[in-house]
């Protein structure tokens, strides 16, 4: 289930599947504190929690508020699997080189977006999502500062990458150029 407002955020959504990924983390507590198991925490971690917590991100909004919320929660889980309390004074950084992570789970979030970037703009013409990707509203905002929308986060995205405009009409090149990551958790 998804979540939408009349106010054009997806705070709710992303508060909600925060929540649905907390709730995860509860039940797996013992499991992610054992000493016992060690090697499977991640793999249980990415079918379970980061599973219900990246459901439909290809469609988020990402604010920094948003961004913090989702990362906190994934440095919740990596400091539950690797035994470390926020209360031991051990940063971030850290416990990812430890684990091995390179990329953060925002990474994985953009490459899903461009991922599901590429794959409507590859559909037909008459396509629903196409139609809603193209679909401009008719009231411009005022002149103050304008919010972050998902397209400026595309952009933001593709120019990190170094991809251009027509690069989703090769299959592979965009792949390749959105990029695999390894595990974020």
């Amino acid at each position: 289930m998804s979540y939408f407002d009349t106010s054009g955020t997806d705070d709710k959504e992303i508060r909600s599947r925060v929540i649905q990924a907390r709730k995860c983390v509860a039940c797996l507590n013992g499991i992610l504190w054992s000493k016992d198991i060690r090697k499977r925490k991640l793999n249980i971690c990415n079918a379970l929690i980061k599973s219900s917590l990246l459901y439909g991100s290809e469609t988020w909004r990402l604010a920094e508020n948003n961004k913090r919320r989702v990362e906190a929660t994934e440095m919740d889980v990596l400091r539950r699997s690797s035994r470390i309390s926020r209360k031991d004074g051990i940063r971030n950084v850290t416990i990812r080189k430890e684990i091995g992570l390179e990329e953060t789970i925002i990474k994985e979030i953009e490459q899903n977006q461009l991922t599901w970037y590429g794959h409507v703009h590859r559909l037909a013409e008459g396509r629903l999502p196409k139609i809603a990707l193209k679909w401009m509203p008719k009231q411009k905002r005022a002149p103050e500062r304008q919010k972050k929308n998902w397209m400026r986060g595309i952009k933001k995205a593709m120019n990190e990458r170094n991809l251009n405009e027509g690069q989703w009409k090769d299959r592979k090149q965009w792949s390749l150029g959105v990029g695999q990551w390894g595990k974020t958790f």
